[in-house]
């Protein structure tokens, strides 16, 4: 996830090194935020950092990508506490507050697919979406699911891997704890096992090309979507696709500016911890990709 991505084609791609921060890091508002994959509702969910990031960086309109809530999991034990109720009311607290929030389902919180059309708390529910960016462009906001032939043809397939997958999760917590106390950076164990497993590579390279080519016959210049809790920004076939990862390893969420540039973040949290009757420090998240519409 730290590294960035190649310039690519039009859309005129390159990498952040630290420098042109904003002046306010941390507090900057935004056109629209797009997060998916928070998976509230399982111990893997990091939903103290997604606490800080919602905090210190408001926005227009929020995208809920889908799996905000893991009912999969939680249909097999129930784990909800205080920091997740607390997202919830973070997410509820910025729709009364006027910014519009849209949520998408995943197919985790496929129960919410029987509301689409409706509100609540402010936040509508809806099948898919089309955002039009400030300079014009029509990205299409979907989960991703339908296209996962996993989850269409094989769902039992789909739960078994859902079930090693927090195993995995639950694994590299552990393996974590143990390079924390050895001063070791976080390391990502299941994230190591996509990138060595060619079945996986290829997996994901035939999803991020399937929602492009769908976005492209629909008539829109990009996709934004969840699912596959790979973040990502590169053109496909001059589509360009957008996945804005997962709040259970990466901790990254795609960001709109006022001018329409695109970035995909990733939050590392606080920069300094509060003194005592101190406020912390906000810091600034690292972008690890950037894309401008065409020329």
């Amino acid at each position: 996830m730290r590294t960035a991505f190649d310039a690519a084609g039009p859309w005129n791609f390159s990498a952040n090194n630290g420098e042109d921060k904003d002046d306010e890091a941390g507090s900057h508002r935004y056109r629209a935020i797009f997060i998916s994959d928070l998976h509230l509702g399982t111990p893997g969910c990091q939903a103290e950092a997604l606490l800080d990031f919602l905090r210190t960086h408001p926005s227009d309109t929020l995208y809920l990508v889908g799996d905000i809530v893991d009912g999969w999991q939680l249909r097999r034990r129930w784990f909800w506490p205080q920091s997740h109720n607390d997202v919830v009311q973070k997410l509820l607290r910025r729709a009364r507050k006027g910014d519009r929030v849209i949520f998408v389902p995943g197919n985790h919180d496929e129960f919410a697919r029987g509301f689409v059309g409706h509100h609540f708390g402010g936040v509508e529910v809806v099948e898919d979406a089309v955002h039009r960016t400030a300079d014009g462009r029509a990205l299409w906001v979907t989960h991703g699911d339908y296209f996962d032939g996993v989850i269409q043809c094989a769902k039992w397939l789909a739960y078994l891997g859902d079930n090693l997958y927090e195993f995995t999760l639950k694994l590299n917590r552990h393996l974590n704890s143990l390079r924390a106390r050895l001063g070791l950076p976080y390391w990502s164990l299941s994230a190591y096992l996509k990138h060595k497993v060619k079945k996986a590579l290829a997996y994901v390279t035939d999803f991020e090309e399937a929602v492009a080519a769908e976005a492209r016959r629909r008539g829109h210049q990009g996709v934004v979507c969840g699912h596959i809790h790979r973040a990502e920004m590169r053109e496909i076939n001059g589509t360009l696709y957008c996945n804005d990862g997962d709040w259970v390893e990466s901790r990254t969420a795609l960001v709109e500016h006022y001018d329409g540039r695109l970035e995909l973040l990733q939050w590392e949290g606080s920069a300094h911890p509060a003194a005592r009757g101190q406020q912390a420090m906000p810091a600034a998240p690292t972008v690890v990709a950037r894309a401008w519409g065409a020329a």
